[in-house]
């Protein structure tokens, strides 16, 4: 292999995006191969740039695009989060179909394909990521780039009958068919996109999980993302992590802490993981003052009217919760709406005893993975998942719930709260061995193989 060439929307440029997820696993084939990351800037400027700003690091090249004004707005806020990110998230309801806005967006595809082709030679090997850049693929074969070019998808990919609702979804599926791989979280994102090409777009699915279809043969597979579990299992261990569980244990005091760390959006369930906690302080009178819930949600996209909506309505849904069952001296939802570093949320998770991880829709959800490394094997908690988060087909000792079920939910808190000793270390031993088996290196090195024999 030569150089990997990686491109995603936002980019690993400052060293402190560099702690987990993604940009751990690219990082450091990038670092091996001395390749390349593409991207935005994360400037917006009125006229469209004419260069690129290059920035090296450890022998990676950073190599990042300023948006202007109006493309920020068409293809980043309108097409990719008002478009394609509701549908991709089952929700036809809060998606704002906009034609102009797909002609920017596949503007923009093609002007950072233009720009990556003209640093590009024949042994490179092209990584694309994420929903931003479905027409990536196409894009750079129209740039001229005819090698080896693989597609990642971090969020779901919806039914056919959803993704039909987008009125480019024919030109969005021969597009991402230009890639030579596509990898989904899971099978049932795999699943879905399949089905389309075979029964939208006269696709024939052939062995080793190729399918035929536009007159060209691509290979669709599930790669289900890691974390790093080593460095993970560290970060609840270091001093910040220490202190954020001083901090919240003087609050606690002998009471059992319930967790929910989610980005604030709707795809995350937080009015219906509340209306759950509410359920079960109403089913359980007996836990009154024994159990403190905390979620932390940090605001995203906030310029997005959704999640304006959203915020309002957890406001309410908290205070709510906490003016039926809280106390004198104590407070049954702690409702945070700011970000913590990954050592604090590391260290609130290694204190936990139960860790809501219900999503209504996503595509592996990471969090649920990071509870897990994160707890004390002498006396873990449990997790918590939703049937709905692509890390259910990995996470099958949690308690799986449906997140619409408030009933459901809050019974499966219960059981996690007065589950024996034995059953939650026997629970959390076969989860802490898919997370360290399945990590962020198995995920690259499976989805990098099937990328390879294309070349």
């Amino acid at each position: 292999m030569g150089r990997l060439i990686a491109i995603s929307n936002r980019t690993a440029a400052d060293p402190k995006a560099r702690a987990g997820g993604l940009a751990v696993a690219v990082w450091e084939s990038l670092k091996a191969t001395g390749g390349s990351w593409f991207g935005w800037s994360g400037n917006l400027v009125d006229e469209a740039p004419r260069g690129t700003n290059v920035l090296r690091d450890d022998g990676v090249e950073f190599v990042l695009t300023d948006l202007t004004h109006d493309e920020h707005e068409d293809y980043y806020l309108n097409y990719a989060n008002r478009v394609i990110w509701p549908v991709f998230h089952y929700r036809l309801d809060l998606a704002a179909f906009n034609s102009e806005a797909f002609k920017v967006y596949s503007a923009v595809n093609q002007r950072i394909a233009d720009l990556v082709v003209d640093r590009l030679v024949a042994s490179d090997t092209v990584w694309v990521h994420d929903y931003h850049f479905l027409l990536m693929g196409d894009a750079l074969r129209h740039a001229g780039w005819e090698g080896p070019t693989g597609f990642f998808l971090h969020i779901p990919f919806p039914p056919p009958e959803m993704f039909r609702a987008i009125p480019e979804h024919h030109w969005i599926a021969r597009a991402l068919c230009a890639y030579d791989v596509i990898g989904f979280q899971s099978s049932r994102d795999r699943s879905n996109f399949v089905r389309y090409l075979v029964d939208d777009c006269g696709g024939s699915e052939l062995d080793d999980d190729r399918v035929e279809v536009f007159g060209t043969t691509t290979r669709v597979a599930a790669y289900p993302i890691g974390i790093d579990p080593q460095g993970f299992a560290e970060a609840a261990h270091s001093p910040e992590a220490d202190r954020a569980a001083e901090r919240i244990g003087r609050f606690l005091g002998d009471r059992h802490l319930v967790i929910g760390v989610d980005r604030m959006d709707y795809s995350k369930g937080l009015p219906q993981r509340f209306e759950a906690v509410g359920q079960f302080f109403d089913d359980h009178p007996e836990m009154d003052g024994m159990v403190s819930v905390t979620q932390i949600a940090p605001p995203s996209r906030s310029k997005v009217e959704e999640y304006q909506e959203l915020r309002l309505e957890l406001d309410q849904l908290a205070g709510k919760i906490n003016g039926d069952h809280g106390d004198l001296d104590w407070i049954p939802l702690r409702y945070l709406a700011r970000s913590y570093g990954r050592e604090e949320l590391a260290g609130l998770f290694r204190i936990a005893r139960v860790g809501l991880v219900t999503p209504l829709r996503d595509g592996m959800n990471l969090v649920a993975k990071e509870f897990i490394i994160a707890q004390d094997e002498s006396d873990p908690g449990v997790l918590v998942l939703s049937e709905f988060a692509g890390a259910a087909e990995q996470l099958k000792d949690a308690l799986i719930v449906n997140p619409h079920d408030k009933y459901k939910v809050a019974e499966a808190i219960h059981q996690a709260l007065t589950m024996s000793l034995e059953e939650r270390r026997e629970r959390w031993r076969k989860l802490r061995d898919v997370v360290v088996e399945q990590d962020i290196g198995w995920w690259r090195e499976r989805f990098l193989k099937d990328l390879q024999p294309v070349s």
